[in-house]
């Protein structure tokens, strides 16, 4: 699997020498084509922000649920997440028990002046009151998630041997999204069903999807043809980037989305506790692309899909 999934440096990216350029796309493009996932290094987000968040984020999930209901939102909206809220194994086709997590869900909320795309994509996000500290972190974290997603979509056009804009010509006003998802032990989400995952097997919806992930024997694992479920590589300060639905219709089907899982809670760990920070990136409403003749219908299908109930 470390074959199939590289290690990005982007600083080589940045530095800008066309050698080492050619090199990591020609690593990009091969690995986009077999597991459509890496791992980059080289990214400059700060640790430190990413641990405030999770810091944050887990204050509120801490709180008793009574206190977080009035938050509680269904998939594609913005807020709490709760348990039972969410199957992504649904998107699949696949009937699966709900995914045992819970998540605060934020996306883009700078409006575009056309009142019917920001009725649907750009609505102001909710804050828990709980947590004043939660949305300064939040928002700058966000704001550099884009920034970090338009290089790597820069990345992912010089693999295609395209111009540096191909892709972000169309990520002028984006939508995006961006979950703290919550990974409990079973003292919390009780022992897991047949079938049941912390968040079951399924592709992503947009561009690329961009994760901040803890290790642990309860967390990813990635699909490829060659090798089955494995768990996805690690390295120190990294970010495992993932290709989604509209990347793979985007490029043709050359490259494949990121077919991938998160475990329940382990048997012999039965009391580990994950957080992962999830930015989904994607592109200008109404953007056609891949026989889409509008990307975001597409979205909204796929985010009706994994809604439970």
């Amino acid at each position: 699997m470390s074959d199939a999934i590289p290690v990005i440096d982007l600083g080589a990216w940045r530095a800008g020498d066309d050698r080492a350029r050619q090199a990591l796309a020609s690593t990009v493009d091969v690995a986009l084509r077999t597991a459509g996932f890496l791992v980059v290094t080289g990214h400059g987000v700060d640790a430190g922000l990413r641990a405030d968040i999770r810091t944050a984020a887990r204050r509120f999930f801490r709180l008793p649920t009574a206190v977080k209901a009035p938050y509680a939102v269904t998939v594609g909206e913005r807020g709490w997440l709760g348990p039972g809220a969410e199957a992504n194994g649904y998107a699949e086709g696949t009937e699966t028990p709900p995914d045992l997590k819970e998540s605060l869900s934020f996306a883009s909320d700078e409006p575009t002046g056309n009142a019917a795309v920001d009725a649907e994509w750009f609505l102001p996000n909710t804050w828990p009151a709980e947590v004043p500290e939660l949305r300064p972190l939040v928002e700058r974290y966000t704001g550099e998630m884009r920034a970090l997603s338009d290089l790597l979509l820069e990345v992912l056009a010089g693999a295609l041997g395209e111009p540096a804009d191909f892709f972000t010509r169309h990520t002028g006003h984006p939508t995006w999204g961006f979950n703290v998802n919550w990974y409990p032990g079973t003292e919390v989400v009780g022992a897991p069903l047949p079938g049941q995952f912390r968040i079951g097997p399924h592709t992503d919806f947009g561009t690329v999807t961009v994760l901040d992930r803890q290790r642990g024997k309860g967390g990813l694992q990635v699909f490829t043809d060659a090798d089955g479920w494995t768990d996805a590589p690690w390295a120190p300060d990294s970010f495992t980037v993932n290709i989604g639905d509209l990347m793979a219709r985007w490029t043709g089907g050359r490259w494949q989305s990121g077919r991938h899982r998160v475990l329940p809670p382990p048997a012999d760990v039965p009391a580990e506790e994950l957080m992962s920070l999830v930015y989904f990136y994607e592109c200008d409403p109404g953007t056609s692309l891949g026989g889409l003749p509008d990307s975001h219908v597409y979205l909204r299908e796929k985010l009706t899909a994994i809604t439970v109930g």
